[in-house]
């Protein structure tokens, strides 16, 4: 069994494109079964983020099982095959394993190191194991991913690319409301009011800078209120004025702010133009409004930016900020975490593909066993039962020990790169596809 990988992110599709394929949580558990129903795909598992979508399928074959998620994504979207195939990215085996440890690691988000993702992973995983979409084969490489990402943020400081994104955001937000002057320092939002859409790790974040800004007060609003509470009372805690209110008086809430900053994940817009429109009215002054919109898919209209007085900040031209991308000392200590962890994970999966065709091996030792065990009692009908164990055992020794020298080489060859070769060459010489081990075990029993 192979990984099989498609997705899509904002590597390589623009963010309408990436709207249009976006998988609600609510849609994903469907979607699962739905690939698993057919002949091609035995597990499945599908990463949906704010900024990729990938399906992880356990396959025996690469074409049909392809066409089968492709298809999928294209129902599911509305888009053609031959238009998602543009933008889509396939990855095979160790190559499919090394790209989700590297998605664990934070080395392909748009902001470089973003730890949230991890918890993402940690949550696709568990939704296809929930509806049994997700076998051995895949809970090794979740796992695996998990811990490599684990490791990646513990022993690097590759995290901290996060952090920077939102202070960049902000130190732009603050340089506009400046009326263009560099602001910078501690104070550089000092009197300003900010409302903070979404609690997630990216919310988080925003509180924590905005409130070492010197901001007066943040309103923090979530779809979840009690998330929203929570995150307005770990702001109040750290000494910054903050509070929650829902999320239906959005309007209400930017009306008396100078800066929104969202980033909710959501698979649609949650910011529209009459959102702001309204709360534009309601202002009752000229004073501009910025909006750092670091949702991908975007959380913002993108004709907001055309109203008077509003400036928003995307992702997309934050991300091409230096300050924003992880140390170069850092990234390239997570790669070789990340090839480490690779060629161990590797080397289990080979192993693991061997355990069967031994087994399947030994099988065969045990039916020739059987085999001339009946054609021995055939000539000699009066044996007594201690002299047939004992010749049984004989032979039974006499393959095993035939076998293990070959059994051991084996397991060690089949552990480098080109292991896989080797097992079909076993499989073929010994003919171990065509046996049948309930036979060899009923034929020893017997």
């Amino acid at each position: 069994m192979s990984i099989l990988l498609v997705g899509l992110s904002h590597h390589s599709a623009p963010v309408a494109l990436l709207e249009s394929v976006a998988i609600a949580e609510s849609d994903r558990d469907a979607l699962t079964e739905d690939l698993i129903s057919g002949a091609n795909v035995d597990e499945a598992m599908i990463v949906t983020t704010c900024n990729r979508v990938e399906v992880y399928a356990a396959v025996d074959a690469f074409h049909p099982a392809l066409d089968d998620v492709v298809d999928l994504l294209s129902r599911h979207s509305g888009l053609s095959s031959e238009e998602l195939s543009r933008h889509l990215y396939v990855r095979y085996s160790e190559s499919a394993a090394e790209h989700l440890f590297s998605v664990a690691s934070g080395l392909d988000s748009m902001v470089v190191g973003e730890q949230q993702i991890i918890g993402q992973i940690r949550t696709a995983y568990q939704s296809a194991s929930d509806i049994g979409a997700a076998g051995s084969t895949l809970h090794r490489l979740a796992q695996q991913a998990l811990h490599v990402g684990k490791r990646v943020h513990t022993e690097t400081g590759i995290d901290s690319a996060g952090a920077s994104v939102v202070s960049v955001a902000l130190d732009r937000a603050a340089e506009i409301l400046a009326d263009g002057t560099p602001a910078t320092g501690d104070r550089r939002l000092d009197g300003r009011r900010a409302v903070v859409l979404g609690a997630g790790a990216m919310g988080g974040l925003a509180v924590a800078h905005l409130g070492r800004a010197g901001i007066a007060h943040i309103e923090v609003t979530n779809r979840t209120p009690e998330r929203a509470d929570r995150l307005s009372e770990i702001a109040r805690d750290s000494g910054t004025p903050a509070t929650a209110f829902p999320i239906e008086d959005l309007s209400d809430g930017i009306a008396g702010a100078d800066i929104l900053f969202t980033c909710t994940g959501a698979v649609g817009t949650v910011v529209t133009l009459g959102d702001v429109h309204t709360a534009l009215a309601r202002r009752g002054t000229a004073r501009p409004l910025v909006i750092c919109d670091l949702g991908m898919p975007r959380d913002v209209d993108p004709a907001v930016a055309g109203l008077p007085g509003v400036t928003v900040l995307g992702i997309e031209a934050l991300k091409a900020d230096p300050d924003t991308s992880a140390a170069a000392a850092d990234a390239d200590a997570a790669r070789t975490i990340v090839d480490t962890e690779l060629a161990a994970y590797t080397q289990a999966e080979r192993m693991a593909g061997v355990g069967p065709i031994i087994g399947r091996l030994r099988g065969r030792g045990g039916q020739v066993v059987a085999a001339e065990m009946r054609r021995f009692e055939a000539r000699m009908p009066g044996l007594d039962d201690k002299t047939r164990d004992e010749v049984a055992n004989t032979v039974r020794r006499v393959v095993d020990k035939l076998l293990h020298p070959p059994t051991v080489r084996f397991k060690e060859l089949a552990a480098q790169p080109d292991g896989e070769n080797l097992a079909a060459v076993v499989r073929t010489l010994f003919d171990l596809d065509n046996i049948d081990l309930d036979t060899t075990v009923d034929e020893e029993a017997s």
